[in-house]
Formats: structure tokens, C-alpha cells, sequence
């Protein structure tokens, strides 16, 4: 049984495993001063093109969150997220366990807008008798697999820059998303427009780890020692920054959302031509088909999958992700599958 339930159950590209092994034993500084995390800096601040940026390696996605806005928020500040935002649906309440409310909006495409803000910060005007709202989070590609466009980034930029408030944004699939056949923004765009800002290793071909960075770098001045307090800091340190260095010095990391999205896209296709629809309009890894019981119940006896939500007695929306490994020969066989329902 071949799982399609997410994009990190094989463990990592082979060019990492054969760097880690070549500079296991040459000796290096420890905490993310050792010469391939400065090398993997030095280059993501180049593809960035902001020469000042701070960049930090963390080993996981929530801890990554949790870590970035507990170190930006006040006590009584808050911060706004569509309702199927991880912080919210996936990180077992991490940011509230910390003391900061995480204020949802509901969005049928997993994105928010000017507006939507706008209406929050209406509704949580009254103060100081509520919570105050004061970093906006983001996912890009959300967790429903759409994108933001380079239009919609910049209107909620400014609309974030209006009101004082800060931009964060989630990147574990951002890969995927700057590759997806109808992306228009850049790493670059990225980090213009936002106030920080992670890359995601560990659903893109790396062992684990998370890049943070701080477009706006005075944000970043002291969060080395977040990383310490809050247990993040690796002694060795390497290990993720040889990971980074791997996927972005040619760009590795690209091919591998490359593959992923085009392996995604042609299942896609398949339901397309099935006349099967689709919960959300996805052009990255992440899929959600809308299917008879009958044809999930068939399709399930060779593959793993979630099902996602339920649309009435008799249909379901399954949850579909290709990785940067899937083969193109599983793909093949899926699709003869799907044609066969």
C-alpha cells in the first residue's frame, strides 16, 4: 500500500545523507556557528536579496511557530490566522499555552484578505477589555493547498503596515507553493513582503529543519536567545545547516517541489477527466477530489489516505499529498486506478 497521507514519511534526499556522512567528522563549531550553517545563511540571503536578514535553523514546523511568535508578542497581544491555520488546527493549542490568543477567521479558500483584517480588528476594537491584535499569520502554500498571489501578498503587506501590525508567514510547504504552474512571487517577493518568514525543510527532502527569516532584521536582534530558553538551539547545529546548504546551493530544493507539484498535478488531471470536483482549486501538492464512498472504498484497498471531510451521506473529500520522492511509476499506476473507478 503506497500512503499519500502527507510529504514526510521517507526521511531525506540522498545528496544530504551523502554530505552529512562526507563532513561527519571534521570538526566544526557548535550552535549554528559551524562553517555550513554561515554557508547556507550567506546563500538564502543572496536568493533573498537582503544581505542583512537574520536566518535562523530550527528542527520543526510548530516549534518553529511557537518560538517565532511567542518572542514578538506582548501578554495581551494576539494573533489573527484563518481557521485551518496550523497554529490553530495542528499544534495542539502551543500558541495559547503560552498565553496569547490565536484569533480565527473563517476563509473558504485558506487565505486571508485586507478586509478580513480589517473586520477583526473591528471586532476587537473594544480596548483594553480584549485582546489586541497584533501579528497576522499566513501560510503559503495554506493548508488547503492554495497560493497567494504576488497581488494578494502586497495588498495584505500594506494593509499589515496600516495598522501596525506584524506579517508572518508559515512557509513548511512554501516550496510547493513557488513552484506551482500559476505562482507569480520569488523567494525575494517573500521575504519584501513580509516581516518574517520560514522555509520548510522537513516536507521538501531535508532529514528535518525550518529556516526563519527575519526580513526585518531588528526583530531578529535577540532571537538566538529564544532559541536557547525554549530548548531550539542544536548543539549541533550542523546537522540542519548541512541540510540547508544541500538543498539551496543548486537549488535542489526547487526540483524537489518541482517534482512533488507535477506528480500532484497529474492525478489531478486524472479525477479532472473523471469529471470529479474538487474541495479546493490546488495547483501544488496538496489535493482534495471530492469522491463516491464506493470509489473511496476502492481505491483504498491500495492506498493510504485522509478523508477529509465529509460533503454528504454519500461523498467525501479525500486529502492527497505527493512528496519530493513519489515515483513517477506509482503516479502512473494511481492514475490507471482513478480511470478504472
Amino acid at each position: 500500500m503506497y500512503s499519500f497521507k502527507n510529504d514526510y514519511a521517507e526521511g531525506a534526499h540522498i545528496n544530504i545523507l551523502h554530505k552529512l556522512i562526507e563532513t561527519n567528522t571534521i570538526q566544526q563549531a557548535g550552535y549554528g556557528e559551524d562553517a555550513y550553517s554561515l554557508q547556507a545563511k550567506q546563500i538564502l540571503r543572496d536568493k533573498i536579496q537582503q544581505p542583512e536578514a537574520a536566518i535562523f535553523f530550527l528542527s520543526g514546523g510548530t516549534q518553529t511557530n511557537l518560538s517565532v511568535i511567542s518572542s514578538l508578542l506582548r501578554v495581551h497581544e494576539a494573533v489573527i490566522s484563518a481557521r485551518t491555520g496550523h497554529i490553530f488546527a495542528n499544534e495542539t493549542g502551543a500558541i495559547e499555552a503560552v498565553g496569547h490568543r490565536v484569533i480565527t477567521v473563517d476563509t473558504p479558500t485558506g487565505k486571508l484578505t485586507p478586509d478580513l483584517i480589517e473586520a477583526t480588528l473591528q471586532d476587537y476594537g473594544l480596548r483594553p477589555h480584549v485582546v489586541k491584535p497584533r501579528l497576522v499569520y499566513i501560510s503559503n502554500s495554506t493548508e488547503i493547498g492554495t497560493i497567494y498571489t504576488k497581488l494578494e501578498l502586497t495588498a495584505l503587506h500594506a494593509c499589515c503596515q496600516a495598522h501596525g501590525l506584524l506579517l508572518y508567514l508559515d512557509g513548511a510547504r512554501l516550496g510547493h507553493a513557488l513552484m506551482a504552474s500559476d505562482n507569480d512571487l520569488t523567494l525575494a517577493d517573500i521575504a519584501q513582503y513580509t516581516d518574517l518568514f520560514y522555509i520548510g525543510g522537513t516536507k521538501n527532502g531535508a532529514l528535518l529543519g525550518e529556516a526563519v527569516i527575519f526580513s526585518n532584521h531588528d526583530l531578529g536582534a535577540e532571537f538566538d536567545y529564544v532559541l536557547k530558553q525554549k530548548g531550539a538551539l542544536l548543539a549541533k547545529g550542523r546537522v540542519l545547516g548541512i541540510q540547508f546548504l544541500e538543498l539551496f546551493r543548486e537549488d535542489l530544493y526547487f526540483k524537489l517541489a518541482h517534482h512533488a507539484n507535477t506528480m500532484a498535478q497529474q492525478i489531478a488531471d486524472a479525477f479532472r477527466t473523471k469529471g470529479y470536483t474538487f474541495l479546493t482549486d490546488s495547483s501544488t501538492n496538496q489535493l482534495f477530489p471530492i469522491l463516491p464512498m464506493d470509489a473511496i472504498a476502492q481505491l483504498q484497498q491500495k492506498y493510504d489516505f485522509y478523508i477529509w471531510k465529509s460533503i454528504d451521506a454519500e461523498h467525501a473529500a479525500l486529502r492527497l499529498i505527493t512528496s519530493w520522492a513519489t515515483p513517477a511509476h506509482i503516479v502512473e499506476e494511481f492514475v490507471n486506478d482513478i480511470n478504472s473507478l
